[in-house]
C-alpha cells in the first residue's frame, strides 16, 4: 500500500484533539483503534498516522476484514508453504504480516474477523511471530497493529461476538472519529478543499458562495464525510454555472436544512427582541431553500411585498435571492 501524504482538516476543537494525540503517538508502537460511524475518514487519520509515525519510510499495509473470504483469511494473514493446500503455489507465498514486517498493519472493519482467525490474530500479536499455513516454524514479526470499525466492539464483546481480550490488545490508545454533525466547523473548511481537489482534477474552476457553503454547513450528513466529498464532487462535475448558489443545491439538501435548521432563542430576552430573532432565522432557513421571494412568500403564506421588505430590514437582500415578479 502507498503511503500518500494527506492532509487533514481540523478546524472543530474535537478534531484538534485528534491532531494533538496523534503527535504523542508518533514515536511508539502501540496499538491503536480507531472507531467512527461510516465515511466519517477513518481511513484517513490511519494514513495520517503513518505519515508521522516514526515507521513512515516502512512498509505499510491494509487488510481489509470485510473482503477476505473466511476460508482464505489465514492464508492471506500468514502465508502459506509449498503444497500447504490444494492449488497452493508451488513456492508457498508471503502473507500480509510478514510483507507488513518493521511497519505498520491496517486492520479494516476488525469487527467482521470470525473468532477462528481472532484466536491467530491475538497470538501473533502477543508472541511477535507468526507460522505460516503448512508450516512449522516460527516466523518474527514487528508490526505496528492500527485497527478501524464502524461497529461497538464493546457490544460485540458482551454479546460474544469478539474476543474480549483481543478487544484489550488492539484498544490500547482509542482515537473515536465524531460523525460531521457534530463538527461543524470542519464542514466550511472540508467543503473547499474538496472543491480545490476536484477543480484540479477535472480541470474546472467552479466556485461555491459562502452562502450555499453555510446552507450545507447546518445538515446532519448521515453519510458523514464521504457523502459531503460526493456532493462537491456531483457539484464540479455537472453544474453548468461557474458559480454554486444555495438555490442550485440539490433538492433533498435544501429540505434537510430547513428540516436541520432550527428556529432558537438562546437566554431570555425581551418579547420583541425574541420575535425578531426567530423571524430572522426562519427568512434566512427558507430563502436558502427557496430562493425567491414569490416562493418564500407562498411557504410562509405572506404577501411577496412582505418578504421583500423584511430580507432588506435583516440584510437578507444578497445576490442569492431573486426577486420574481407574481404572474
Amino acid at each position: 500500500m502507498e503511503n500518500k501524504h494527506v492532509e487533514i482538516i481540523a478546524e472543530s476543537p474535537q478534531m484538534k484533539k485528534i491532531i494533538k494525540t496523534i503527535e504523542y503517538i508518533k514515536d511508539v508502537d502501540s496499538s491503536v483503534l480507531i472507531t467512527g460511524e461510516s465515511g466519517t475518514g477513518k481511513e484517513v487519520i490511519f494514513k495520517y498516522i503513518c505519515q508521522t509515525s516514526r515507521r513512515k519510510d516502512q512498509p505499510v499495509v491494509k487488510i481489509n476484514c470485510g473482503a477476505i473470504p473466511e476460508n482464505l483469511f489465514e492464508s492471506e494473514l500468514f502465508g502459506y508453504e509449498d503444497g500447504a493446500f490444494t492449488g497452493a503455489r508451488k513456492k508457498g507465498k508471503i502473507g500480509l504480516f510478514e510483507m507488513a514486517n518493521h511497519g505498520t498493519l491496517f486492520l479494516d472493519e476488525i469487527s467482521e474477523m470470525s473468532l477462528e482467525m481472532q484466536v491467530k490474530l491475538l497470538r501473533a500479536i502477543q508472541e511477535r511471530e507468526i507460522f505460516r499455513v503448512g508450516g512449522s516454524e516460527n516466523i518474527p514479526v514487528d508490526v505496528r497493529i492500527i485497527s478501524a470499525t464502524n461497529q461497538n466492539l464493546e457490544e460485540l464483546v458482551a454479546e460474544g461476538k469478539f474476543r474480549k481480550d483481543l478487544f484489550y490488545r488492539l484498544n490500547v490508545i482509542r482515537l473515536e472519529i465524531p460523525p460531521l454533525r457534530e463538527r461543524q466547523a470542519d464542514i466550511i473548511p472540508l467543503c473547499y478543499h474538496f472543491l480545490d481537489v476536484f477543480n484540479k482534477k477535472y480541470g474546472k474552476n467552479k466556485g461555491l458562495t459562502v452562502k450555499a457553503a453555510k446552507t450545507l454547513a447546518h445538515l446532519d450528513w448521515p453519510g458523514n464525510i464521504r457523502e459531503l466529498e460526493n456532493l462537491v464532487e456531483n457539484i464540479v462535475v455537472l453544474e453548468p454555472d461557474d458559480v454554486m448558489r444555495a438555490k442550485h443545491l440539490q433538492a433533498r439538501y435544501c429540505k434537510g436544512h430547513i428540516q436541520s435548521g432550527s428556529v432558537t432563542v438562546e437566554g431570555i430576552l425581551p418579547y420583541k427582541v425574541a420575535l425578531e430573532q426567530m423571524e430572522r432565522q426562519l427568512l434566512e432557513n427558507t430563502k436558502n431553500q427557496f430562493g425567491s421571494t414569490r416562493k418564500i412568500a407562498a411557504v410562509l403564506g405572506v404577501n411577496q411585498s412582505t418578504v421583500s421588505r423584511k430580507l432588506r430590514q435583516y440584510h437578507l437582500d444578497d445576490a442569492d435571492v431573486h426577486h420574481e415578479e407574481k404572474s
